[in-house]
């Protein structure tokens, strides 16, 4: 069996494919996380990764995977959003790809405290950077039913949202809701589901929070078209997503700049690329990835 609490980078075939590091040149991996990714295109020929990532923690670990290559990887801490600023001040115009896997990572998912998963009962946090900006449990605390409603059902597509704020507000009326075993238990009770499901009643919910909390959505438009306008003539930009409201961000996205946009582009996936079965079953959190590809034509 599979251990998927081992973090895997999904899709390096793909990415390999797509940016063709061989050929040597400067990339950017814009969400680093443990340095997967960007491990795979130094060993495949790239001559320079530059890695940005929002969490310290996985800032560290990253260095330590990528230090056999310590003279050709340049960390930030940073957010993706702020690739333009980066690359300013490491006084870069352009470079040879680009890679967002917009996902969250192994570390978040099972990564003690950091309150991302029902599956333990652990503080309510989910902020990709803890060095920053409120917490779960205190956006919860202070956000009023109907506002939790409109996020849980925007963010996490769940239709029982008002259902779900209301509960939440009923409880917290009692005590704050303060950890993952207390907003899992809530949303379940609040659900009453009977028989088996096939994912957790909490999943929705948990998404949509930690989508609001991190602010992943916010921006992603404007950053695919920062990442773009650095690419060199024929350069690519591969982007990964894991749930459909950031690949409907992306694949929009990527329709306006070919359609005309500031920066000329060629979307080279008309439909995304999507793991195949053997990725899936070594690594079972691979099967709702998506691979987007644009590449700079002038």
């Amino acid at each position: 069996m599979t251990d998927t609490t081992v973090h895997q980078a999904v899709l390096t075939a793909e990415v390999l494919t797509f940016l063709a590091p061989q050929r040597g040149g400067l990339f950017v991996d814009c969400t680093v996380g443990l340095g997967g990714h960007a491990r795979v295109l130094l060993e495949h020929g790239a001559s320079r990764v530059i890695g940005l990532d929002r969490d310290r923690e996985a800032l560290s670990q990253a260095h330590t995977a990528l230090s056999a290559w310590a003279e050709h990887v340049e960390l930030h801490h940073a957010n993706y959003k702020d690739v333009d600023a980066v690359l300013n001040t490491s006084q870069i115009s352009s470079v040879d790809g680009v890679l967002a896997d917009l996902g969250v990572s192994s570390l978040h998912l099972d990564g003690e405290g950091r309150g991302f998963s029902f599956r333990r009962d652990e503080p309510l946090d989910m902020r990709m950077d803890q060095s920053a900006g409120q917490t779960a449990a205190d956006l919860i605390r202070n956000t009023s039913e109907q506002t939790l409603a409109d996020i849980i059902f925007k963010y996490g597509e769940e239709r029982q949202s008002r259902r779900i704020a209301r509960a939440i507000v009923e409880a917290r009326r009692t005590s704050p809701v303060t950890s993952t075993g207390d907003l899992a238990s809530i949303v379940r009770r609040s659900l009453r589901r009977r028989g088996y499901t096939r994912i957790d009643p909490a999943t929705r919910t948990f998404q949509a929070i930690r989508i609001w909390v991190n602010q992943e959505l916010e921006g992603l438009e404007a950053a695919l078209e920062a990442m773009c306008r650095r690419l060199r003539t024929g350069a690519r930009l591969v982007v990964i997503s894991f749930h459909s409201l950031e690949d409907r961000i992306v694949k929009h996205t990527f329709r306006a700049l070919e359609r005309g946009g500031e920066v000329a582009i060629r979307v080279l996936t008309k439909r995304p690329v999507i793991p195949q079965d053997e990725e899936v079953e070594r690594n079972p959190r691979a099967r709702s990835a998506k691979l987007r590809v644009a590449e700079r034509v002038a």
